[in-house]
């Protein structure tokens, strides 16, 4: 009888994609036994592909402390009993196993973890190499390496950046050295997060294929730095707040419906300055919306945005077409620490107002450019700086989204014509001067085909 040899099986890599927010979490399991990084808040979706892999999670890695999204690593371990690994330096208000440089945690006989130190994103940033017997599976990166490009270094402060910015060099080095081309990236962001300094265009990656395409591997670190300091925009306001939440040990969120609110509660809310926000596509809020209720579609980086722009503490209250449209909401705002909508609303804005229903007219560049050879319109451009500064309509006003609701007296008088990149950023400008009593056009465009 000839005995035949099973190659077993490689590790399975799952990663729960965030695209909201620009962020992946992973469970790694070798068929039994499983660990989880960085996961986010709502820790419900790594729950449930436990249960359906039919694998134990034994532990949790944090990859540094994270300043765009409340973590789900605390209640994720109280949920399950997991331990729970931060750097040893994080001063953190909980209980957790502390990890350094050069530690090896024994995940399953067949699973290890290997610590490194990798600062530059934070200062205690770690990365995690998950090892299958003595073969590295994959490194987790967090906000160090990631796919041609690298976390940001000056969240922090900018009186750290510079730093920062030279360790985020050297750490990617010392990746590359240690670990063969072959070795699959799982970095936590750069899909669109703030966190990155790149656009995340790409979807997987490898050391050798970050060697030859990445800047951080390919520039001098003099190079590096300069390029990275001087190409770094604005963050979302939000993350002053989620960093400290963090390290105090955020709960489990609570996913109740909210309580349910009349028409005449939404006008006193919003009379009262409270936040009701339409959660319908911009062509939606456009034929007809609540006035004074403001547009952060579902479609779009609602949490992102709304997170930005609102006064941190203000009550909000959700409308949408569907109790489903509300829990959505619901779960992106929890993962940015908007724990609890004051309530909600379903249906459409005849249910939500007991006056008239306001709109506004949408509009293509082709057509402002038209209406501007008979009249005089303004044009607000509420791109970032950096946007507006490499191209920008003729005469347009720039006053990024984020500056809009202080800075209402800085667009001149007029009606408005408000346009971003591709209509999501400016239909939230466009709700928000529409509320204050402008009269507004919302161009629902591609800047592309503004053609400047």
């Amino acid at each position: 009888m000839t005995d035949h040899q099973h190659p077993t099986p490689a590790l399975t890599v799952r990663t729960i994609e965030t695209p909201t927010l620009g962020d992946r979490s992973y469970v790694v399991h070798d068929g039994s036994v499983a660990l989880v990084v960085d996961p986010q808040r709502d820790i419900d979706r790594i729950l449930a592909i436990l249960a359906e892999d039919d694998v134990r999670l034994t532990h949790v890695f944090e990859t540094h402390v994270h300043n765009d999204y409340v973590t789900g690593g605390l209640a994720l371990v109280e949920e399950t009993g997991a331990a729970y690994h931060l750097h040893a330096e994080d001063d953190v208000a909980f209980d957790r196993t502390p990890v350094r440089d050069g530690d090896v945690v024994e995940v399953s006989e067949r699973m290890q973890v290997r610590v490194r130190a990798t600062p530059g994103h934070t200062f205690h940033h770690l990365s995690y190499v998950v090892t299958d017997g003595d073969d590295p599976a994959g490194v987790f990166t967090g906000g160090s390496l990631l796919y041609g490009a690298t976390g940001r270094p000056d969240l922090l402060g900018e009186e750290h950046a510079d730093t920062l910015a030279r360790h985020q060099h050297a750490s990617a080095h010392a990746l590359a050295a240690e670990l063969p081309d072959e070795v699959a990236i799982y970095p936590t962001h750069g899909f669109g997060s703030f966190c990155s300094t790149g656009s995340g265009e790409v979807d997987s990656s490898t050391i050798g294929e970050e060697k030859r395409a990445n800047p951080v591997l390919r520039q001098s670190e003099d190079d590096f730095v300069r390029e990275l300091l001087e190409g770094l925009g604005d963050w979302p306001a939000y993350y002053a707040h989620v960093a400290p939440r963090n390290l105090a040990g955020p709960a489990a969120p609570d996913l109740r419906p909210p309580e349910q609110a009349d028409a005449g509660e939404l006008r006193r809310r919003i009379d009262a300055g409270e936040w009701v926000v339409d959660l319908r596509t911009r062509t939606a809020f456009a034929a007809g919306h609540a006035p004074g209720t403001l547009n952060f579609g579902l479609d779009g980086a609602l949490a992102t945005y709304l997170g930005w722009l609102i006064p941190w503490g203000t009550p909000v209250t959700l409308l949408g077409e569907t109790p489903d449209d509300v829990a959505a909401a619901q779960r992106e705002l929890v993962r940015i620490g908007i724990d609890r909508p004051a309530a909600q609303r379903t249906g459409g804005p005849q249910d939500w107002t007991e006056g008239e229903v306001a709109q506004f007219p949408t509009a293509s560049f082709e057509e402002l450019l038209q209406v501007r050879h008979h009249r005089p319109v303004v044009v607000l451009d509420v791109r970032r700086n950096d946007e507006y500064h490499a191209a920008h309509v003729d005469g347009a006003v720039n006053v990024p989204l984020h500056e809009l609701p202080q800075r209402l007296d800085d667009v001149p008088v007029g009606e408005v014509w408000v346009h971003c990149a591709s209509g999501y950023r400016a239909s939230v400008g466009a709700s928000v001067l529409d509320a204050a009593g402008r009269s507004v056009v919302l161009v629902d465009d591609a800047f592309d085909a503004s053609r400047v």
